[in-house]
């Protein structure tokens, strides 16, 4: 399914984002496209947009904290133009790397129910369908990483979750990190230092030619 701007196919997301828009009318507000290389060997799964991140911005990860570890980290290994994402004007591009979120709308409390990530879920497939043979798919998060699954039409219980775990797919490789969000970040739970180990993985896996 190709991606819709326009996408009210969850009612409660469509609603959400309309009263969003209301209190913030400066705010992309929308389905949250995603961005990066079109024609990636890292597709960078994440939840969904963030109210005042990715939901004003309009581009995954920028303008607020979880784009801040992402994004530093993607430039030191060679996948950002520039370590910082703050607005889609700022001149970031991605190399070889793709960026984009299980579900494309901000939702209530940052948690998207089942039934939404599963209606979402036809946008990433097409996504990943595209990735040619030996990339990679990092998923930040549990819920990431069952829409990636479902994408490829697997079973959660042949793929179990867990930070830095490599499972190879019929056609790529799925790697597993915490997500880099507020929460993870500031209680210890995901350390730059993992979150570096995890991309180190990520290159190694790559052919070289071809990083």
């Amino acid at each position: 399914m190709t991606f819709d701007p326009a996408c009210r196919l969850c009612e409660r997301l469509a609603d959400h984002r309309d009263a969003v828009a209301a209190r913030y009318p400066d705010y992309h507000a929308a389905p949250v496209p995603s961005f990066g290389d079109e024609d990636p060997l890292l597709l960078i799964v994440g939840l969904a947009p963030g109210l005042h991140g990715a939901n004003a911005t309009g581009r995954p990860f920028t303008g607020d904290h979880a784009g801040i570890l992402l994004y530093r980290t993607l430039h030191e290994f060679g996948f950002a133009s520039q370590p910082e994402a703050v607005s889609p004007d700022d001149g970031l591009k991605l190399r070889r790397c793709r960026v984009t979120n299980a579900v494309k709308c901000l939702p209530p409390e940052n948690k998207p129910t089942g039934p939404e990530v599963r209606t979402c879920n036809p946008y990433l497939e097409r996504e990943m369908r595209t990735l040619p043979a030996g990339a990679v798919v990092l998923a930040l998060g549990r819920v990431a990483h069952d829409a990636v699954l479902r994408g490829y039409g697997l079973r959660r219980s042949a793929y179990p979750f867990g930070h830095g775990a490599c499972h190879a797919l019929e056609a790529a490789w799925l790697v597993d990190s915490y997500h880099c969000s507020r929460y993870n970040t500031q209680t210890g739970r995901l350390t730059e230092p993992m979150f570096r180990a995890v991309f180190q993985q990520i290159r190694d896996l790559l052919p070289s030619k071809r990083r």
